[in-house]
């Protein structure tokens, strides 16, 4: 099986700043490895959203109109990790942040494409 644990989350007021990991695991998670990723988040009332993808080089990235410029994702394939570096933070920010694995073709933005979720770590934004 593949598990996905994220952390990082927290209380930070505007305009601060976090980094959010995601460390994977399991026995089945090397066949895997060298999958696509990509982050997540959900807001209360609201649905589950894309927010950025990297492929297992990072050589491509992929992030939402709506954290282009705020946000860095990467990856380090050595210890299984990928990290999501969050700056300028702002209040529509908050939301509970989920990883995934991208284990089917198709475009980077939905859903459905991805699979083996985490369990979330909380971010807050105060205004």
């Amino acid at each position: 099986q593949v598990q996905l644990v994220e952390s990082g989350g927290g209380l930070v007021q505007s305009g601060g700043s976090l980094r959010l990991s995601c460390a994977a695991s399991g026995r089945t998670f090397s066949n895997y490895a060298n999958y696509p990723m990509g982050w997540f988040r959900q807001a209360p009332g609201k649905e589950r959203e894309f927010v950025a993808a990297i492929t297992w080089s990072g050589g491509t990235l992929y992030y939402a109109d709506s954290v282009k410029g705020r946000f860095t994702i990467s990856r380090d394939n050595a210890k299984n990790t990928m990290y999501l570096q969050m700056n300028s933070l702002k209040p529509e920010d908050t939301a509970v942040y989920y990883c995934a694995v991208k284990i089917r073709g198709g475009n980077w933005y939905s859903i459905s494409n991805y699979n083996y979720w985490g369990q979330g770590t909380q971010v807050t934004v105060s205004s």
